[in-house]
């Protein structure tokens, strides 16, 4: 087939009857539709904007500690072209303010709404009036270069599945610089992460996220990774741990029937194959012994080592004497 032949073709197709009618149909409702448009876009309207706002030409040895950008919501009246352009064009894309026009002594900064106001109509073309702007006021936060480092600790809710448990949590890093005011500084020895929620899992589990916002803080970076490493759960128990006399006068020994007890426990099988004997303490206190003397004394789990739960032990009371220690010449 020939381009000749396609073109007479296309010929036939459009300048039928059918097709003519078709044509004209489509272009009154081109022409309506761009009718309705112009009235529709030369009609007053009102229409809220976000319009993000920053403190400019901030010192160099000035260090802002809040959020370096905030956003303010202006309702601007006018007509719907004039609107449009707004919100496709660059008038609105930003508002600067100088650092310097709004700073006080004290490390903080207010922008009130009468002075977004003003500059923001310097954007505007005459026929706009803003009709309402929230909030009534934006505040700041800066020092000249006040910092410390403090570590991270994570927040909110971290489960793993059934007979696991979190064994470890590593952090990368494992502490940030934050900037604020002195008092801030003072009061500040730890820093959150915004709060997590993670269920049912069994394999490590690595999070990117960010740290919880602190007002008049700046936090460097703003955001860790954070490890959750698991374990299978099981309950052991460990066999031939000593029982240790305290409080004993000089030249007095603490002897208990058994010397030698079991402690019971739910642990990690990883940490209970590191396990031994001398890890845990377990005690009888002379003084106890001295105010109610009976039979039997009882012995306490003084301590255990960490990693470990639901410790208990095998028996609490055991026979005992109570001999002198001083050996014969």
């Amino acid at each position: 087939m020939t381009i000749g032949s396609v073109w007479k073709t296309i010929r036939e197709v459009l300048f039928t009857k059918t097709s003519k009618e078709i044509l004209l149909f489509l272009f009154f409702l081109g022409l309506s539709g761009v009718f309705w448009l112009s009235l529709t876009l030369n009609e007053t309207y009102e229409k809220d904007f976000a319009i993000p706002v920053t403190v400019s030409d901030i010192p160099k040895n000035a260090v802002l500690t809040s959020d370096e950008v905030d956003t303010i919501h202006a309702t601007i009246r006018d007509k719907g072209i004039v609107l449009v352009a707004y919100k496709y064009g660059e008038a609105l894309r930003r508002l600067q303010m100088p650092f310097r026009n709004y700073t006080s002594n004290n490390g903080s900064g207010v922008i009130p709404a009468s002075e977004l106001q003003k500059y923001l109509y310097q954007r505007l073309v005459s026929s706009s009036k803003i009709t309402a702007i929230k909030p009534d006021k934006l505040e700041f936060y800066y020092n000249y270069g006040s910092k410390k480092q403090v570590p991270v600790r994570w927040s909110g809710r971290v489960i793993p599945e059934e007979l696991y448990f979190v064994s470890r949590v590593a952090y990368e890093p494992d502490s940030i610089t934050i900037y604020a005011s002195q008092e801030k500084l003072d009061s500040l020895n730890m820093v959150y992460t915004e709060q997590l929620n993670y269920a049912n899992f069994r394999d490590t589990l690595t999070v990117d996220c960010n740290l919880a916002k602190l007002k008049g803080v700046k936090t460097v970076p703003d955001h860790i990774r954070i490890r959750f490493f698991t374990d299978v759960l099981t309950e052991e128990r460990i066999s031939n741990v000593p029982i240790v006399g305290i409080n004993m006068p000089e030249g007095k020994v603490l002897r208990t029937f058994p010397a030698k007890t079991s402690v019971s426990f739910v642990a990690g099988v990883s940490v209970y194959r590191s396990l031994k004997p001398e890890d845990f303490t377990i005690i009888a206190d002379y003084n106890e012994i001295r105010k109610n003397p009976t039979e039997k004394c009882h012995i306490y789990l003084k301590k255990v080592p960490s990693g470990i739960s639901r410790a208990r032990l095998e028996t609490s009371m055991v026979d005992y004497l109570i001999e002198s220690d001083t050996q014969e010449p």
